[in-house]
């Protein structure tokens, strides 16, 4: 350990817990997820406003992913030698500024770049949340801390869906995303009065995103990432047309169903921080095994029971809640040396697997039905349990000599 890497450690160790920084966190969380999800439930009026397809106005929602895929993998290393605290905040204002630009956007051409702008945002504050958070409470503290940082996203995504479409159609979608920048401006000043100085790590040159993955059993994690979140978008992007076409759901009822998926989720993402403390290995285990099997029992018994249907996706909900709670905290574990990147590799994973699993209940849905989208899921997450099983560790992974030396030559 060098003299600065001994200094630096000896430092975070004695940082106390700063619970309300970690809020101002998960409103950065819930104002971004917010934003990410808007075009959803407003894309009907924004596309009439524009004069554009549906179709093209879907690609704001596309074009937020890929570049926050990009910018998670990238931002540690361009931000390297800055105070966490200004990167986040800077973030924020990033975030602030997209929504600005898609409030008051003339064309297509300006809803893009805002749209732009806050991939940047997005991705980069999910590479350096998990890392941060680790450095503003004790070791001990990080499962609830976590948990509380990811209370944000279901909240954010009933609201992007509710909230969305019924704001919309009273005040018009612009005013929708005006207020979202004041949900963001509101966010940056609790940020501002509330996160710490925080000195930069060791230098974080883009090799060190090779030399990461290359550490023993950091691949079968990031493809078990993958799998996890593939099967769940795979099942959730078409979850209203299995509860529309098979349990046979009114609006009434779907709605309903939808709601009780969110709670469901923000109990379980709740409930994350007291399962993490007990076993790691457990929760990464259960919560693909638990939704895998509930993919394959929609698939055979859905229909069945409408009651039953409710249940079982609310479970899911539930299930999933725990998950991504529970793949930050097991980046936290095996790579502390190297959370940033590693958060970022997390990050970039689960934006391609929202990706592909859209694409592949998408190609199942045209084959099959969705019945067979049902079934796929299950199988996805059923894998990722047995990854997790055989071959997924939740001890620290320490880096080689040789994987060192090749980050610092990149």
């Amino acid at each position: 350990m060098t003299a600065y890497e001994s200094q630096h450690s000896t430092h975070e160790s004695q940082t106390p817990s700063r619970w309300i920084a970690v809020f101002s966190l998960t409103m950065g969380v819930f104002s971004l997820v917010m934003a990410e999800f808007l075009p959803a439930s407003l894309l009907t009026p924004m596309a009439d406003s524009l004069m554009i397809s549906a179709g093209q106005a879907g690609q704001a929602v596309t074009v937020t992913a890929v570049v926050a895929l990009l910018a998670s993998l990238l931002v540690t290393s361009v931000t390297q030698r800055l105070d966490r605290r200004h990167v986040l905040l800077a973030l924020s204002v990033l975030m602030i500024a997209a929504n600005l630009i898609v409030a008051f956007a003339p064309h297509l051409a300006w809803l893009l770049v805002g749209r732009v702008l806050l991939g940047v945002a997005l991705g980069g504050f999910w590479a350096l949340s998990a890392a941060t958070v680790m450095r503003l409470v004790s070791e001990h503290d990080v499962p609830r801390a976590l948990s509380l940082l990811f209370t944000g996203v279901p909240i954010a995504t009933i609201s992007a869906a509710a909230l969305g479409s019924y704001l919309g159609d009273m005040v018009g979608w612009r005013n929708v995303f005006l207020l979202t920048t004041a949900l963001s401006g509101l966010t940056l000043v609790l940020q501002y009065f509330t996160l710490p100085r925080m000195a930069p790590g060791r230098p974080t040159p883009l090799g060190t995103l090779v030399s990461v993955i290359k550490r023993p059993g950091m691949a079968v994690g990031i493809v078990a990432i993958l799998l996890v979140f593939c099967g769940h978008f795979a099942f959730f992007t078409y979850i209203r047309p299995f509860l529309e076409g098979i349990s046979r759901m009114g609006i009434n009822e779907l709605s309903s169903t939808l709601l009780a998926f969110g709670v469901a989720n923000f109990i379980g993402t709740l409930a994350a921080g007291y399962l993490l403390e007990r076993s790691l290995r457990l929760t990464l285990l259960l919560m693909p095994l638990v939704m895998g099997v509930l993919g394959w029992l929609l698939a055979t018994l859905g229909g069945f029971s409408m009651g039953t249907d409710i249940f079982m996706v609310a479970l899911w909900g539930f299930a999933f809640g725990a998950v991504p709670v529970a793949w930050s905290t097991w980046i936290t574990r095996v790579v502390p040396d190297e959370a940033e990147s590693g958060g970022g590799l997390i990050v970039a994973s689960i934006q391609l697997a929202i990706a592909l699993g859209a694409a592949i209940g998408g190609v199942m849905f045209d084959i099959s039905g969705v019945l067979g989208v049902c079934a796929t899921a299950g199988t996805l997450l059923l894998a990722a349990a047995a990854l997790v099983l055989v071959g997924v560790r939740t001890r620290p992974i320490a880096s080689t000599d040789s994987d060192a030396v090749a980050a610092a030559c990149l």
